[in-house]
């Protein structure tokens, strides 16, 4: 075929790509899991299953839902995409930083306690989910290998901060709350192109 070739194959990303895009992606959830990490004192299995479970499949589904609605909403959700994550890590943050003065550190992995964490985290993969639909790329596959990356890195995150968080408590719990919050800014200020 043609270098020139615009048939479905030339337009599709390579799996390389597609895991370096997952891998960016997953950062913020990355992040997260770690502050997650922090915050439990007896982590177990169960609890890092959770944890990844949720960060992996909103990083898995947000790609197909953003392939669904395609160019039509586009501008919507680039719209008010930045501020929806940007609001709900600035919440969760400064929550974090409040809990830690009251003893009440926030260790809940419930469905109340993760959606927010999960949503927030996903937005961008909603975006790329647009992307994919306009490169005709296979949306279930780039989705699976998005979700496991995720799984992968927010696994090893969350053990990672319990390690950190068990000899270094209340530190561990300002850093999260930190890391959340400059977090929100870092979206806000990718998204506004202020740098």
């Amino acid at each position: 075929k043609s270098p020139c070739s615009t048939d479905v194959t030339a337009l599709n990303i390579n799996f390389i790509e597609l895991v370096i895009i997952s891998i960016s992606l997953s950062m913020d959830a990355v992040a997260i899991s770690i502050c997650k990490g922090l915050s439990i004192k007896n982590l177990n299995k169960k609890s890092i299953l959770i944890i990844s479970g949720y960060f992996s499949a909103f990083q898995a589904l947000m790609p197909i839902v953003g392939y669904i609605l395609g160019a039509t909403f586009e501008k919507y959700i680039v719209s008010i995409d930045h501020w929806v994550a940007f609001l709900l890590l600035l919440i969760i943050g400064i929550n974090m930083l409040r809990n830690i003065s009251n003893n009440n550190l926030n260790d809940n992995i419930d469905f109340l306690s993760m959606l927010p964490l999960a949503l927030a985290t996903s937005i961008d993969a909603l975006a790329v989910g647009v992307t994919l639909a306009f490169l005709d790329s296979n949306i279930f596959i780039s989705s699976l290998v998005i979700g496991i990356v995720t799984f992968i890195l927010t696994f090893a995150g969350a053990i990672i901060g319990n390690k950190f968080g068990n000899k270094y408590e209340k530190l561990s719990q300002i850093l999260g709350g930190i890391i959340l919050i400059m977090l929100s800014f870092k979206i806000l200020i990718e998204h506004l192109n202020l740098l």
